[in-house]
């Protein structure tokens, strides 16, 4: 099977490392954690929202439940930034190479840093976006974070 070119960067990642992950496309589309959730048929904390901030002008990846927000404060804290944003969609493209709505956490281009919801460990596997906004991949978190050179933190707020 062939897939877009974005998705095929995803899976090359999982194939190398000999990851167990699945891809699977959904043709109703997945642009949202709340989209992504129901397509899928998990819980709404198994997607992996990834999240771009720019942090006194690097890129960081935050890897967040589907369920919560990025806690901007505890993110700034974690990578000792003054200056935290969310990045613009132009910036997203240059740190992944993804469209928002597609973004794969993996491979990084321009990101310098990653950090992941410690609440993924609870789950077997999560939902990460694979390249397209119709295309979602499922991997344990400890594969995830190990892929992504991911700290555990507690990155999120409910709400």
């Amino acid at each position: 099977m062939s897939w877009p070119e974005p998705v095929e960067r995803v899976s090359e990642v999982l194939r190398v490392a000999a990851i167990a992950g699945r891809i699977e496309e959904f043709p109703e589309g997945t642009p949202t954690a709340r989209d992504a959730a129901k397509a899928v048929g998990c819980e709404l904390s198994q997607i992996v929202k990834s999240l771009v901030f720019v942090c006194d002008g690097a890129f960081v990846f935050a890897l967040t439940p589907g369920d919560r927000r990025a806690d901007d404060k505890a993110i700034a804290e974690a990578v000792g930034a003054e200056q935290i944003r969310v990045a613009t969609a132009e910036e997203v493209v240059h740190a992944t190479g993804f469209e928002p709505g597609g973004v794969a956490p993996f491979p990084q281009r321009a990101v310098t840093q990653t950090l992941i919801d410690r609440s993924f460990f609870a789950w077997p596997e999560v939902w990460i976006g694979a390249g397209t906004d119709r295309h979602m991949a499922a991997l344990p978190p400890a594969d995830l974070a190990r892929l992504t050179r991911a700290r555990p933190i507690d990155l999120a707020s409910r709400g």
